[in-house]
């Protein structure tokens, strides 16, 4: 049961609001004046506080500074409570770190629902993600969840590519946030060599071309569609918006991109150095990732060719290797299609 504080002097609000978050089913908490609230959050440490600003002893803009340099309560979900209207006093509110702020008479269901995301977005900000590609889709649907992000939705329209069908073109200027509603697509790079080699692969659910939309810079690879695939086209403005109208947000998806950076190099280092074995392994099991993300047992339908240009070899060295894998008995291949009978075998190659 999550736990609410309420601060307010004025006996009929507080005791009201705490009995509506009481008929919620919220744990609740209640302070008659701000220095009595600060003493409350440090030692019940609530999942949330709601709290008014006019106050005696210490005001509402008081207890949200004492609260936000204690390291004990600076994370928690903060929501000022008040009659001020001006737009100068929710701004201040807000650039203090608050995190929303509602204006009496409010009504029950704004309330809730403002608790609910604000309560969604602290579970989220809290959570532990992958630092790599599959880190940053999560966080992103978690977020999208909240309703933070509630424009990621079925309002923007969801086109139908097919396969081999380019998304967008490495040095094109960014324009949309892509989701992957269904299919496989791949982003590449084109080598001064004439090589092709994939940086990237991804399947439902994943987010595509981000990274150029956070930078505002030109595309550095090429997005593909690997077969017929369904993408939601989100423009580059309203993501931005998305994402930055909560800082603490904006801040936890910077954290993961840039260890999703690390992660890629770390990657390119394994693929200059790295055996072949060791690389074809790795490059089977990521894409058997991809291609069976339910816990599934599907056939691997990506081509050869791209599974060497995202190994970094020959397609002969790759045939080859593969080869000996179906001799070792590592992988299956009927008809053209490979599937991985036991994974755990593979990744005993790795190490």
């Amino acid at each position: 049961m999550k736990a609410i504080l309420v601060i307010d002097d004025n006996n009929d609000i507080r005791e009201n609001t705490a009995e509506i978050l009481d008929l919620a089913g919220y744990k609740t908490f209640t302070a008659e004046n701000g220095k009595r609230g600060v003493e409350q959050a440090i030692k019940n440490k609530p999942d949330l506080i709601v709290c008014d600003i006019m106050m005696p002893e210490l005001d509402g803009y008081g207890v949200l500074h004492l609260l936000r340099k204690n390291p004990d309560t600076q994370f928690i979900p903060f929501i000022f409570l008040t009659a001020k209207t001006e737009r100068s006093e929710m701004r201040r509110g807000m650039e203090m770190g608050a995190d929303d702020y509602i204006t009496k008479p409010f009504d029950d269901i704004e309330l809730l629902n403002s608790i609910e995301t604000r309560l969604k977005k602290g579970q989220v900000l809290e959570k532990k993600y992958s630092m790599n590609q599959g880190g940053v889709n999560d966080f992103l649907k978690d977020v999208k969840g909240t309703g933070l992000l509630a424009r990621i939705s079925e309002n923007y329209i969801v086109e139908t590519y097919n396969k081999k069908q380019i998304i967008y073109k490495e040095g094109n200027k960014p324009r949309f946030l892509y989701y992957l509603v269904r299919g496989k697509a791949k982003c590449s790079k084109q080598h001064e060599d004439g090589k092709e080699y994939i940086i990237n692969l991804f399947s439902e659910g994943d987010f595509i071309g981000y990274t150029s939309l956070i930078e505002d810079a030109s595309y550095e690879d090429t997005a593909i569609c690997l077969e017929e695939s369904e993408i939601m086209q989100v423009p580059g403005e309203d993501f931005l918006q998305m994402i930055y109208q909560d800082i603490s947000v904006a801040a936890k998806f910077i954290q993961i991109i840039t260890q999703n950076v690390k992660e890629k190099e770390t990657r390119l280092i394994n693929l200059a150095y790295g055996t072949l074995r060791k690389r074809v392994a790795k490059a089977l099991i990521e894409l058997n990732q991809k291609y069976n993300s339910d816990g599934g047992d599907r056939h691997l339908e990506i081509s050869r060719e791209d599974i060497a240009q995202y190994v970094g070899t020959a397609t002969e060295s790759l045939i080859r290797t593969l080869s000996d894998f179906k001799e070792e008995k590592l992988i299956v291949i009927k008809d053209g299609k490979t599937s991985i009978p036991d994974v755990s075998k593979l990744e005993k190659l790795l190490y």
